[in-house]
């Protein structure tokens, strides 16, 4: 969620310098960690770069379901057990670098070290909340909403405080399946958040918090109207009247209501 406060794991209190380096991976733009249907048996902890997580119908169909970004963990489900599976492909954005902890490390710190445990249950809640938000932000948000929502959450407001952030190099036919619409949709709603100040494209995505607006009220400015008045509210006498049920023709011990 944008604004949301990054909680960041501080791994050099836990290994030596010479375990970290043994443990630290490079993962190029367009690389993966993992792939859909592997064997879980890696946490990743994203120490600098973006990433994706991409599910792949049995039709061929991808789509793009979380934003993953520095300080976040990945593969968490590989704690559930020794024959669990990625139920997801996560690719960098832009390179990577992270730690790769195999399964059986990450449940000894888990059972050892109290204070790792307890970020770890706050990064796996607010790794909840957010799967909520994105699962409200499909069902119930326009495209120019989750548009705005996207380009926020690739801009890590929640861990800047900058009035603008560059966002990492981005298409606008990724930005179009990643929030479920097209390519022409994403070119309108991105020069229409231009004109409005909302940010700046000359090659690369500048985010002016700004857009926030977008997110936290329905509409644009020069969308905005006000809501019809409703002049009587109260129910009438014969509106509180209990309706009858319809006889559907079955006994009342078979009837469905």
């Amino acid at each position: 969620m944008p604004g949301s406060k990054i909680i960041k794991f501080d791994p050099t209190r836990y290994f030596s310098a010479a375990s970290l380096t043994q443990k630290r991976v490079h993962i190029q733009a367009d690389h993966t960690f993992y792939v859909q249907g592997d064997r879980a048996d890696s946490i990743y902890y994203l120490e600098t770069g973006r990433a994706r997580l991409i599910v792949v119908s049995k039709r061929g169909k991808e789509a793009t379901i979380a934003l993953i970004v520095a300080h976040d963990f990945l593969g968490e489900e590989s704690l559930a057990g020794a024959a669990a599976l990625h139920p997801a492909t996560a690719m960098a954005i832009i390179a990577c670098t992270a730690l790769r902890f195999d399964r059986r490390e990450m449940l000894t710190l888990l059972r050892q070290e109290h204070e790792f445990s307890d970020l770890f249950l706050k990064f796996v809640l607010m790794r909840a909340a957010r799967t909520q938000e994105d699962l409200v932000d499909q069902l119930f948000n326009n495209s120019e909403k989750r548009l705005a929502r996207t380009l926020l959450l690739m801009a890590q407001f929640g861990d800047s405080s900058a009035p603008q952030t560059l966002i990492p190099p981005i298409t606008q036919e990724a930005l179009a399946e990643m929030i479920g619409t097209t390519r022409s949709r994403v070119s309108y709603f991105m020069n229409r958040f231009r004109k409005l100040g909302y940010i700046e494209y000359n090659g690369r995505i500048h985010v002016h918090k700004s857009l926030l607006n977008v997110v936290l009220n329905d509409r644009l400015p020069e969308q905005r109207t006000s809501r019809p008045v409703v002049l009587d509210q109260k129910r009438t006498e014969v509106e509180k009247r209990p309706r009858a049920k319809p006889d559907l023709g079955v006994s009342s011990t078979n009837a469905i209501y």
